[in-house]
């Protein structure tokens, strides 16, 4: 290209500088005339613009260089604030540890579920035997969780703190723990470790579960019957190798939100619960966590004291005055003590998590548990007072899609049976009767990563239970519209 240039100047000088050297005035001066060759050279006049050409070749070069440099500090700059953005948000996903100069790691988390929730069966009057309101179309706190932890080289321990409304304002512990544990070098988690105090009872998915993890505002109606609260008090030893993970507790069997003597323990720790699951990706996109559960335990009759004879007196003709006729004796019983019955429950786990949609991860859970005078709470089992055993069957099947990095919805149906063997009597004959409460949830969520979930949850709740004004059974009509703002640190 220079040598085609300089040619090109070349031929052009020679053109113009022909004309002027056969148009010589004869009266020039001779310095006029004879010009110095050094400076009127075509070859010398063809380098200068070279020379020009070249610095101004070396000029764009640099400012070329200096922008491909100053993209490059943009570029740098850009990814630095991406990954600062990145390792703040993994920062506030994990426990905040600050540490102390003598290696104590301390931490402070928390969540509030501010709830607004309307019932259909809701009424504006009090039950008659407890005195509390029937209406449940109101504002409340759901769950405002404190949770302060503590680690230090292999031994770990934690408190948690509930405030809500859902009675009256209550302010109670919920958990309360001490660990110790042994971490192989390069494992992800505890080979073994043990614990003891207050903690959530290890059966199936739903009961170990932190409820920030749940896209669904509640637990099933059976998980939340046979393990009511979810923590109790006790001794657990857990783990987890490779891909496999286990735990094994010997508990009060106790649960903090049981009806029957809550938060006591009338009898030595009986029941031992256990679960033995995998947790792998079997390709990067594709997870599944599935377990079986057990437990065996002892159950708890309160005895009665002994009674006195007792005359009832019934003004049946309504005159004020006893009568022979309308007196009743009611005779006195011996004291009847305290006993104790067998009980048992059986449940296998699964959840699959998919992440091949362009959407968002797509998530698949499911959960079946059967059980044997453990109920707790809905229909509380005592094989002693109905001299049977009460089996219950309960199950739930879900699925959550995001959509968007912000936007979610997800679908739950749960069925529970409390006692798979009950019978009633109708019009002289004995019928089976039929306990069985059920719940469609239909959830969509706003979430703002990792500090903020907007949730609104329709559920459509069916239950057997329900009487009609001629004491027939019916479905009691109870569907609910939950809206909850749950926010995080």
């Amino acid at each position: 290209m220079r040598f085609l240039l300089f040619v090109a100047l070349g031929l052009s000088s020679t053109v113009t500088a022909a004309p002027a050297a056969n148009h010589v005035d004869a009266g020039t001066p001779a310095s006029l005339e004879a010009p110095d060759p050094a400076r009127s050279s075509p070859t010398a006049e063809l380098e200068r613009r070279l020379e020009d050409l070249e610095k101004k070749s070396v000029a764009v070069e640099g400012q070329r260089a200096e922008l491909a440099r100053q993209v490059e500090q943009l570029e740098a700059q850009r990814k630095q604030e991406l990954s600062a953005v990145e390792r703040g948000l993994a920062a506030l996903r994990e426990v905040p540890w600050v540490v102390s100069k003598l290696g104590v790691k301390l931490a402070l988390t928390g969540f509030l579920h501010s709830d607004f929730q309307w019932r259909q069966s809701s009424e504006e009057q009090l039950d008659p035997a407890t005195r509390d309101p029937l209406n449940q179309t109101r504002f409340l706190v759901r769950r405002a969780r404190l949770r302060p932890e503590v680690e230090y080289g292999p031994i770990a321990g934690s408190m948690e703190a509930d405030f809500n409304t859902v009675s009256g304002a209550q302010v109670r512990i919920i958990g309360a723990e001490v660990s110790a544990r042994w971490v192989p070098e390069g494992a992800s988690g505890p080979l073994v470790m043990g614990t003891v105090g207050l903690f959530k009872i290890p059966f199936g998915l739903e009961v170990p579960q932190g409820d920030r993890e749940r896209f669904f505002l509640e637990r099933s109606n059976g998980v939340r019957s046979l393990f009511p609260g979810e923590y109790d008090l006790g001794a657990r030893l857990k783990g987890e190798w490779r891909f496999l993970r286990y735990a094994v507790a010997l508990m009060n069997g106790k649960p903090i939100g049981e009806k029957q003597l809550q938060d006591k323990a009338p009898i030595a720790p009986r029941d031992v619960i256990g679960r033995l699951g995998v947790d792998v990706a079997l390709v990067p996109s594709v997870r599944i966590e599935a377990g079986f559960s057990g437990l065996v335990g002892t159950g708890f009759h309160s005895g009665t004291a002994a009674t006195k004879d007792q005359i009832v007196w019934r003004d049946v003709n309504g005159d004020n005055l006893a009568q022979a006729s309308e007196l009743v004796v009611i005779p006195g019983q011996p004291a009847q003590p305290s006993s104790t019955f067998a009980r048992q429950a059986l449940g296998g786990d699964l959840r699959v998590t998919f992440d091949l949609l362009p959407l968002g991860k797509t998530q698949l859970t499911g959960e079946l548990v059967w059980s044997k005078n453990l109920d707790r709470s809905l229909l509380p089992s005592d094989p002693v007072v109905t001299g049977r055993d009460l089996r219950g069957l309960g199950w739930h099947a879900g699925l959550s899609q995001e959509l968007t990095p912000y936007f979610m919805v997800g679908v739950r149906y749960d069925r529970y049976n409390p006692d798979l063997d009950a019978l009633e009597s109708r019009s002289g004959q004995v019928v089976p009767k039929d306990q069985t409460v059920s719940t469609l949830a239909a959830t969509v969520g706003f979430i703002y990563r990792p500090v903020f979930r907007l949730l609104v949850e329709y559920d459509h709740n069916t239950n057997a239970l329900g009487r009609d004004a001629t004491g027939q059974p019916t479905v009691l009509l109870d569907d609910a519209v939950i809206v909850r703002a749950e926010v995080s640190f």
